[in-house]
């Protein structure tokens, strides 16, 4: 089996040289469900566990294995076939979200990846204010972000909701697609290149999993229906999986995200809201709130309507969580340097005594 059909590189290869020296070898997750792994080698695809040592010396689960990384194994064992993975390339890019809950933790929802497909339904799931804060996620990814809206068919004016999503995503390609149509997908296959690794993200019943089967020319992820009165899905997808393409690209579905809590967004505020970004670099005064002001760019453009309101309370509202956010991490850090150094002095204040004994 090819790696390079799975996206293996130079750079992927100059990481894990030092490993290839001792006998390791390498392989990519495609697919993570309650502990266990199934990573495609040249050999072929392995189920494989994790090393002792990797978990242990793992600060959280951000530091183990997601669904799309390169990570460096030990040989199948011949008492069960399972490989061992004792640790993971240093990634290129990664689509990462908070953990639902009030923990201040890392959820790494894929790895190295490529583009990020933003998928909307074009009924009840319709939501610009929702998409805005996915935006966000995949712009900090390091990927590029392609929103596509999906089930065209279900809407009485297709061009009025693709400019609407337009305004609220400057300069990324929004896509109208129907899976059942013919040529629905059409916009979307030309996103796809060989090589490349694109993550499919977005609400439940959505249909990322029909998009997947109907790229893939076959029926490789179960579907379903969404309830009927709320178009919400069903959680069909229940783990994330990479699916290779004939074209050579690579896809990664993942399940339905209810709750999209940031991570680290600094960048990525300033590229989904760059247009707001701009307005804010025109006002007279460098700290402007945006509120009585003299000289305030970005309520210029509110009174003439070339701003919605709707979209600056948006964007006040993910600045006030992503300030909130970097204070919490702050605080889990200084916890944890503080246990650290705690936990050095009593290593040092023990040899101390044992040299006196």
């Amino acid at each position: 089996m090819s790696l390079r059909a799975y996206g293996w590189n130079s750079l992927f290869a100059s990481h894990y040289e030092p490993w290839a020296r001792d006998g390791y070898g390498v392989g990519r997750v495609v697919l993570e469900r309650r502990g266990f792994y199934d990573v495609v080698m040249e050999e072929g695809e392995v189920e494989a566990v994790l090393a002792g040592r990797l978990r242990h010396h793992a600060d959280g689960s951000e530091d183990l294995p997601a669904v799309g990384d390169w990570v460096v194994t030990a040989a199948p064992s011949p008492a069960d076939g399972r490989a061992v993975v004792h640790a993971v390339l240093p990634r290129r890019a990664k689509l990462s979200r908070k953990v639902a809950g009030a923990r201040a933790r890392e959820q790494v929802v894929a790895a190295n990846v490529d583009v990020v497909f933003l998928v909307m339904g074009l009924d009840g799931d319709f939501n610009p204010r929702r998409l805005e804060r996915l935006l966000v996620m995949a712009w900090e990814s390091g990927a590029r972000p392609v929103v596509v809206l999906n089930k065209a068919d279900l809407a009485d004016d297709v061009e009025a909701r693709r400019e609407e999503i337009e305004l609220v995503a400057p300069g990324v390609p929004v896509l109208a697609a129907s899976c059942l149509a013919t040529g629905g997908l059409d916009a979307v296959r030309s996103e796809l290149r060989e090589g490349e690794t694109v993550a499919l993200v977005g609400s439940s019943g959505v249909g990322k999993s029909t998009l997947v089967n109907r790229l893939c020319g076959r029926e490789v992820l179960r579907t379903g229906a969404v309830r009927s009165g709320d178009d919400r899905g069903r959680h069909t997808t229940t783990h994330r999986e990479l699916v290779p393409l004939a074209s050579g690209a690579l896809l990664i579905d993942n399940p339905g995200i209810r709750e999209i809590q940031l991570w680290t967004s600094e960048e990525g505020m300033e590229q989904a809201f760059g247009d707001l970004e701009a307005l804010a670099r025109r006002c007279r005064f460098r700290d402007c709130r945006h509120q009585d002001e003299p000289g305030c760019a970005v309520r210029a453009a509110l009174e003439d309507g070339s701003l919605a309101p709707e979209r600056l309370e948006s964007y006040r509202g993910l600045e006030r969580e992503r300030r909130f956010l970097e204070r919490r991490r702050d605080e889990r850090s200084r916890r944890a340097e503080e246990r650290k150094l705690g936990k050095l002095y009593r290593d040092v204040q023990a040899e101390k005594e044992a040299w006196r004994r």
